[in-house]
């Protein structure tokens, strides 16, 4: 089994190009690991985390539905905001400047092949991040993500989750609220979840947050919970 993981931060990035250099990914992980199955070659299957942060815009998951965006897509677009229906799971969400997307483009057969122990473990990342900063986070019960304040009327999110996952590579990721404006999701309905809020790291703590300072507390549990060696790129 493959561990290393070829870390790559992406700095401010197009939605679309991002997407695509996920999707050129996945497919030469994918290719390659039929390629060892087909001819029973002892190669490593590569694996991926990819840190990116996006100018404005919404993304709508295969399962989605439309009417949980509350603006036109086409009245966002004069507004410079971009909206793509997409190939995840889950339903409708927001990226942004201030926001840390994380894209980990795993062969899972290098770490464990169970998609909910995967999800898991991507939560978890989050929340032993956010204990650092003093903030008590938790799941929400059939709500993917990270939450505050679960079982009260201010339960809200802080970080968004959707993934896909084929032949057990994994693309998508994770939206985790760092500096957000989080005036923008007054556009949607956050996830598909009514009468739950969202919230950011800053609004939490009332003061901005370096996000290189969280890339590096994320990369460390990350590589924790799953084992892994970062090779940085």
């Amino acid at each position: 089994m493959n561990k290393k993981v070829n870390y790559i931060d992406l700095g401010l990035k197009d939605y679309k190009e991002s997407w695509e250099l996920q999707e050129t990914i996945f497919k030469e992980v994918v290719a390659t690991k039929i390629k060892k199955s087909r001819e029973n070659l002892t190669i490593d299957t590569p694996n991926y985390l990819l840190f990116v942060e996006h100018p404005h815009v919404f993304t709508l998951g295969k399962s989605g539905e439309i009417s949980n965006l509350l603006t036109p897509a086409e009245t966002l677009e004069k507004q410079g905001v971009s909206f793509y229906k997409i190939n995840r799971g889950g339903d409708i969400t927001y990226h942004g400047p201030g926001q840390i997307v994380g894209y980990p483009i795993l062969d899972l057969d290098n770490f464990f092949t169970d998609i909910h122990k995967y999800l898991r473990f991507l939560e978890e990342t989050v929340i032993l991040t956010l204990s650092e900063y003093g903030i008590k986070a938790t799941r929400s019960d059939g709500e993917t993500g990270v939450w505050l304040d679960v079982g009260t009327p201010f339960a809200r999110k802080i970080c968004a989750m959707g993934v896909r996952a084929s032949r057990w590579v994994t693309m998508h990721g994770f939206a985790f609220n760092i500096n957000t404006d989080l005036g923008y999701f007054d556009h949607i309905i956050p996830c598909g979840i009514k009468g739950k809020g969202v919230t950011s790291l800053q609004a939490e703590l009332g003061r901005e947050i370096q996000l290189n300072e969280v890339q590096e507390k994320l990369l460390k549990h990350f590589k924790e919970l799953f084992e892994a060696e970062f090779v940085c790129n």
